[in-house]
């Protein structure tokens, strides 16, 4: 799509809004990807034309929702295709009622009462709340986690730096969370009432104009 690598943030945030999902790694044939569309140098850079920055940025920014809603990667979504993929790859059934139904694990329920309590709570608060510091749990945790993106019931709102006592950086940044409902709310984002078909209909015609016929049969696989 791209014959060129872009640079900026800003430039980037067109590309979001032009093809509605941007992973951040390669993960359809023929489609961009964030790490594809940029200068490899620049990663991990900690500078402004860092785009591993860039991805919480989006989030915190309210450009698009970002978190690891498809086949356990990450993914940004923009504002515009979000409440479509939201009806798609979602679930109508409440977080509680899913629970009670045994559709929803026991850790991404309590996982979530903690995060609508403590909206944008970073993960190492989040593990001490939910009794899950132990090294043994690491996996239970992370695997709730993964089962609330995937079913877009929270999104990655940013990242907090984790600070010795004096304020100093000490470490690595921990991500943070909130529900996405607290997310559209907060960025103003309509909530569109359709159904299933109509929004599936929406994001074929979407990505029919910018897909190639391979990464399109991987859009119809994930959709349908």
């Amino acid at each position: 799509m791209l014959d060129y690598k872009i640079k900026t943030y800003e430039k980037a945030i067109d590309i979001v809004n032009e093809v509605g999902l941007l992973p951040l790694a390669p993960l359809f044939p023929d489609f961009p990807s964030l790490s594809s569309i940029t200068v490899k140098e620049n990663w991990y850079t900690e500078t402004e034309f860092d785009p591993w920055g860039w991805r919480t940025r989006f989030a915190a920014d309210g450009i698009a929702a970002y978190g690891k809603f498809v086949k356990k990667k990450s993914v940004l979504i923009s504002r515009e295709l979000l409440p479509y993929i939201r009806t798609v790859l979602g679930n109508p059934m409440s977080v509680k009622d899913r629970y009670y139904n045994g559709m929803l694990s026991k850790d991404a329920f309590d996982l979530h009462s903690h995060i609508l309590q403590e909206e944008g709570i970073d993960t190492r608060l989040l593990r001490a709340k939910a009794d899950m510091k132990a090294k043994e749990k690491k996996k239970a945790f992370d695997n709730g986690l993964l089962e609330l993106q995937a079913s877009l019931d929270i999104v990655v709102s940013g990242t907090k730096e984790k600070q010795k006592a004096i304020g100093e950086k000490n470490g690595w940044n921990s991500t943070s969370y909130e529900t996405i409902e607290h997310w559209t709310e907060k960025n103003k984002i309509e909530n569109i009432e359709i159904d299933r078909e109509e929004a599936l209909q929406k994001l074929f015609q979407h990505f029919s104009v910018i897909s190639s016929p391979e990464s399109m049969k991987k859009f119809q696989k994930l959709f349908l």
